[in-house]
């Protein structure tokens, strides 16, 4: 009687310890992502939102998968292919590489991205609201590639430009510009890559929530030749290259209606901060502003003394809301320190000085392009009604 107590003790402890084993297994419902390069059947994503990448490496010692900050085990099979999977992931859009023997790599499997100060691989998490920045049956504009010579910076630099549908057949038609910034270790290439503005612009326009527009974006690193002995962080004259050369090139190359009240201006992160600082100096340039996920006080969260921040431009709220027609702040409600202190102590000053402002929360979307993409959809239908 004692040994079939025993037994059937651990009997229920074998089926215990194989239902918790099957709980932690990801759900076999995988799916090549959508950032896959043609015909690769890896990376894929899950319903639960977990990555399952796979890589040919016979010779490695040890394979990991390295994504929001976290590095997972793969497992190498008898023909030298290792797997593995990763927790589940927010929605949206992620970097993420692979490590093999201590190197970290692309995958071979996705299309590569400008982030993090490199090309590398990227992934995406459908989100539940993907719809407004999909690829939908709708009039698209055009994003066109423009290199110029800067005698600023003596390099040549190139920014994208978004035209709305209709602009190449409406040869009369005029149209206000949004000047759109990346963040840091970005470039000019993760608004259309990433950020995906030029669909969610589509969509918008098609939908009759945006008013017809065009999008430039340009690379915020810009920096004269140095002479002597190399600085190791030299002053950036973005400003000046987007007031002395970006603003007339564009004038003076598209259909634009060259005024502030048809010029905006919106950046995220480092992007934030540039074109904060380039609309206050240089308020006969532009009307509307947009900080997604950062501002000019950043990382500070001290209070802020308007009298002597930015030069005092904040001092006088009833003229500031005379000058400006939106003034726009994004930001996610997960996103880390010190973003919410920044951008929470910069709100405060504005309602100290009676500064008209919108400002909107991503739900359950960190310092990522989720949220970035969210802010513009939010954004753009605001600018030039």
């Amino acid at each position: 009687m004692k040994f079939k107590t025993i037994a059937v003790f651990f009997t229920s402890l074998l089926a215990c310890s194989i239902s918790i084993a099957q709980t932690n297994m990801p759900l076999e419902d995988f799916k090549p992502s959508s950032t896959n390069q043609s015909g690769k059947q890896f990376p894929q994503v899950n319903s639960e939102r977990c990555v399952r990448t796979s890589i040919s490496a016979p010779e490695a010692k040890k394979v990991q998968l390295d994504i929001g900050g976290v590095k997972y085990d793969l497992v190498k099979d008898d023909k030298g292919v290792w797997t593995g999977e990763s927790a589940p992931q927010d929605e949206g859009f992620h970097y993420y590489q692979l490590n093999i023997d201590g190197v970290s790599v692309p995958d071979p499997g996705t299309k590569y991205f400008y982030g993090a100060g490199r090309w590398g691989s990227g992934i995406e998490i459908p989100a539940s609201d993907q719809g407004f920045y999909a690829l939908e049956n709708v009039p698209h504009g055009m994003v066109s590639e423009n290199i110029y010579f800067s005698k600023i910076t003596n390099s040549f630099r190139r920014c994208f430009v978004y035209t709305p549908a209709g602009y190449e057949k409406e040869t009369k038609a005029r149209y206000p510009v949004l000047y759109l910034q990346h963040g840091s270790f970005e470039d000019e290439t993760g608004w259309s890559a990433q950020g995906k503005a030029n669909l969610i612009l589509d969509n918008l326009i098609a939908a009759k929530k945006a008013v017809p527009m065009m999008i430039v974006m340009d690379n915020g690193y810009a920096y004269k030749p140095q002479s002597g002995e190399p600085v190791a962080r030299p002053a950036s004259v973005f400003e000046e290259v987007m007031i002395n050369e970006i603003i007339p090139m564009i004038d003076a190359k598209f259909r634009t209606i060259a005024d502030r009240e048809h010029r905006a201006i919106a950046g995220l992160s480092m992007g934030a901060n540039q074109t904060m600082r380039i609309i206050m100096n240089n308020l006969d340039k532009f009307a509307s502003y947009g900080g997604f996920s950062g501002t000019s006080n950043y990382p500070s969260s001290d209070p802020i003394d308007p009298a002597t921040f930015l030069d005092g431009k904040f001092n006088d709220g009833v003229a500031f809301n005379k000058q400006i027609k939106v003034f726009w702040l994004g930001l996610g409600t997960k996103e880390p320190n010190p973003f919410p202190g920044s951008v929470g102590a910069f709100r405060k000053m504005l309602e100290k000085q009676g500064i008209k402002y919108v400002f909107y929360e991503s739900l359950g979307t960190a310092h990522e392009w989720l949220t970035w993409r969210r802010d513009l959809n939010e954004f753009a239908p605001q600018l030039f009604k």
